[in-house]
């Protein structure tokens, strides 16, 4: 079973990823996060890929805490993934959403018009990429705009 507390990041694509690039990334991190340390000591970490978008890594804390050094190795992999794949996965105003069963995403100033437009508003789902544990990732990660930091920074 999965520590509710354990510390999560992240990481969004710009684009949905075909199935071969998701392969390659998911070989790398496995490797990556089988081989984790902070301090010289073994994190316990894994990963997940959701909607062929998302890059979420998880570290149980409970064995050894996530540091500043090993956050920045985790941060340094995926500015290489960003360059190996031509993707962005560090920017975080591009704002995903779903409309009906599709993941789409868009720039601030795209969320902007989306809203004028009322293609998006209050109820619609957003992925909130700024939840901190695993816990908050299973019951807040997807959730109406109106319950994330949308909130405060769009007129809904």
């Amino acid at each position: 079973m999965i520590n509710p507390q354990s510390r999560v990041w992240i990481y969004q694509a710009n684009q949905e990823l075909n199935n071969d690039v998701l392969q390659e990334i998911s070989a790398i991190l496995n490797q990556f996060t089988t081989s984790w340390t902070a301090h010289n000591q073994a994190l316990k970490a894994f990963f997940e890929i959701k909607y062929k978008r998302f890059i979420v890594l998880v570290v149980d804390e409970t064995q050894a805490g996530a540091s500043g050094c090993s956050i920045d190795k985790s941060v340094h992999l995926m500015k290489e993934l960003e360059q190996k794949y031509n993707i962005s996965l560090l920017d975080r105003f591009n704002i995903a959403y779903r409309e009906g069963d599709t993941v789409k995403s868009t720039d601030r100033a795209g969320f902007e018009k989306l809203l004028e437009q009322g293609v998006v508003n209050a109820s619609t789902i957003v992925f909130n990429n700024m939840v901190s544990t695993y816990q908050d990732y299973q019951s807040n990660w997807e959730t109406a705009a109106a319950k994330s930091w949308h909130n405060n920074v769009f007129a809904l």
